[in-house]
């Protein structure tokens, strides 16, 4: 089993999901190829919850990573599920087009998506630059 998968599995054990009982696992490895993993976690508004690709990507900048190569994502019913929109821009502020994006169906089996494939024509620095300069 691919060890990324692995850690988002290990990662969604610790979600705190009181109101969904939907429980997610991300991992991301950085360019160095450390990895740091994170859950879900559910407020009662919702709106304050955190994704789990969030609480990892969190994790590692916080530890002065800032570049990813692979992330991968788990949820308690292995449902190939894919980061949401919000996570997917939040994966492009850190990761190029080609980020390589593994989820687990389950059964050792996975879907990978190239980030651009997930998001494409996303908003980036060059956007907002591009914008500027118009």
């Amino acid at each position: 089993m691919d060890p990324l998968i692995e850690a988002a599995r290990d990662a969604l054990a610790n979600a705190y999901v009181p109101y969904s009982d939907y429980r997610v696992g991300a991992a991301v490895r950085t360019a160095d190829g450390s990895v740091y993993t994170g859950c879900n976690i559910e407020n009662a508004n919702y709106s304050n919850s955190l994704h789990a690709e969030e609480v990892a990507i969190a994790k590692a900048v916080t530890d002065g990573h800032g570049e990813f190569d692979r992330v991968a994502v788990s949820s308690g019913v292995r449902d190939g599920v894919t980061p949401c929109g919000m996570c997917r821009q939040t994966l492009a502020e850190f990761a190029a087009d080609d980020l390589v994006v593994v989820c687990d169906e389950g059964d050792g089996e996975t879907n990978e998506y190239a980030l651009g494939e997930l998001l494409p024509n996303t908003i980036s620095a060059g956007t907002l630059d591009d914008a500027r300069e118009g």
